[in-house]
């Protein structure tokens, strides 16, 4: 087994992940306030 490096790893497909990952959960808090106003304002 090779010595591992530090340094060394290509991280760009957990960049991506990562970041698709924020995205996602930035747009289920919009859309979950969305419905919280939605159902303050229908006196639900």
């Amino acid at each position: 087994m090779a010595q591992h490096k530090h340094g060394s790893m290509d991280t760009a497909e957990q960049e991506k992940t990562f970041e698709g990952f924020v995205k996602f959960s930035a747009v289920v808090a919009v859309l979950s306030i969305l419905v919280i106003i939605f159902m303050g304002l229908a006196n639900s």
